[in-house]
């Protein structure tokens, strides 16, 4: 088979060639070519298949890691909130400061739990088994409960330790706070919004090539100007509301945590990783 296809990847470039474009341009044009869409399935499926034969150990310190570094998205936001003039567009600009902790995380190849619910799935999705189910539930566990260790240490660093100036830090209590007036079920509604738009900046990624870092800023600016819910960027928010005394634990657990995870993983795994694997199952 990959006989027939190079004989026919050279009888093509000799009619191109004939056409007038030679077999060096025949080349660029492949090159400078979007990947189809069974090469971008393939890449993130492997990426998956990697993830998950990660040690525990590894996955635990990459999670925590990620969990620290979603932090400065709260942090970036409320710098720009704090300086910008209170103008109708301030909201705007400030939301490309939720960007700064995801381009952290997902340009450091850092285990973020919402970039995970398309990755090992793909794996899932190719070969169900319980071998692979336990290995994409053992990964999630793992990297889960790391992010949101990771920002409960950034949570209590910048709430009892001088480490952010106390206009930022009052930026970044205002910001959190917009999460008081969001109801369970708009907590789980926009959680899949987030959860599709992370997934889709994932399946993304691989054509990108030199733009990731606008995919990556723009996709990420638009969960943040939405108003979109976010299990791990968001769950600084919350243990920073729950360290001031406006929310207790278990609010945080069942009026946050609960239902933001539950709309992250449905619009991650349920809608887009479900919809691109529908995309190539008869090309696979």
């Amino acid at each position: 088979m990959t006989e027939r296809r190079s004989s026919k990847q050279q009888s093509t470039g000799k009619r191109r060639a004939a056409r007038g474009i030679s077999q060096r341009e025949v080349e660029d044009v492949e090159e400078m070519s979007t990947p189809r869409t069974p090469v971008i399935y393939e890449v993130v499926r492997r990426l998956g298949d990697e993830e998950m034969e990660r040690p525990a150990f590894s996955l635990w310190w990459s999670g925590v890691a990620a969990g620290l570094s979603i932090s400065f998205s709260l942090l970036a936001q409320a710098v720009l909130h704090t300086h910008l003039p209170d103008a109708p567009w301030r909201d705007l600009i400030a939301a490309f400061g939720y960007s700064i902790g995801f381009l952290i995380v997902v340009l450091g190849r850092q285990q973020l739990f919402t970039e995970s619910t398309i990755t090992v799935v793909l794996p899932v999705l190719n070969d169900l088994s319980l071998e692979n189910l336990w290995r994409m539930l053992r990964l999630w566990a793992i990297v889960l409960l790391a992010n949101i260790a990771g920002t409960l240490f950034a949570a209590i660093f910048c709430t009892y330790l001088p480490a952010v100036p106390e206009d930022i830090h009052q930026g970044m209590m205002e910001l959190s706070r917009i999460l008081t007036n969001i109801g369970w079920w708009q907590m789980l509604l926009r959680g899949i919004a987030s959860g599709f738009l992370i997934a889709a900046m994932v399946w993304m990624l691989p054509s990108a090539e030199t733009s990731k870092l606008a995919v990556i800023t723009i996709m990420t600016w638009l969960i943040a100007v939405g108003g979109f819910t976010h299990i791990i960027a968001g769950s600084m928010e919350a243990w920073l509301l729950v360290l001031a005394g406006d929310w207790t634990l278990w609010h945080m657990v069942g009026n946050f945590a609960v239902p933001v995870l539950i709309g992250n993983v449905v619009g991650g795994t349920a809608l887009f990783a479900l919809i691109s694997y529908a995309q190539v199952v008869e090309e696979i």
